[in-house]
């Protein structure tokens, strides 16, 4: 079992944001639910908790109302071997977000993600600070990560 499992507060979408997760990740699985009894804050019946993974890490989503909102301040990041998984998990995360700069998207639920290819990570610890920085600019200019536009500027093209 892990030690910390991040926890996610929905105003009353959360079986639907896990239900729209657990569609993109393959290997993602529902863990438990929990309900609302009587006399909670909402209508008893509701889904209080759902406790799932995605890639093996656990998280917990929460029907608590609309006190509290998303911001990119938290994001998850999803390591990528190659440009088809880019394109994927951009294309499914996306459907219904926004685009942000640098790797960075908002799902419909606003929860904020970062597509990231592992080479990007590779190239930007360089010990080459010219070939890193190439790939930082290139970076900076991009929504999605496209990686054979950071081998172009690691290689200096």
């Amino acid at each position: 079992m892990q030690k910390i499992t991040p926890f996610l507060w929905f105003d009353q979408q959360a079986e639907e944001a896990v239900q729209f997760y657990c569609s993109i990740f393959k290997d993602a699985k529902v863990l438990t639910v929990a309900h609302y009894g009587e006399g909670a804050p909402m209508p008893k019946g509701t889904v209080l908790t759902i406790n799932f993974s995605l890639a093996g890490q656990e998280f917990v989503a929460l029907n608590g109302g609309p006190h509290y909102k998303f911001t990119p301040a938290i994001s998850f990041v999803v390591d990528c071997d190659n440009q088809e998984e880019v394109d994927y998990y951009w294309e499914k995360l996306l459907a219904g977000g926004t685009e942000d700069q640098c790797a960075w998207l908002r799902d419909k639920y606003g929860v904020s993600w970062q597509i990231v290819p592992k080479i990007l990570i590779t190239y930007l610890n360089d010990p080459n600070p010219i070939k890193a920085q190439r790939v930082m600019m290139a970076m900076m200019q991009m929504k999605k990560i496209d990686i054979a536009l950071l081998v172009r500027a690691y290689n200096g093209e």
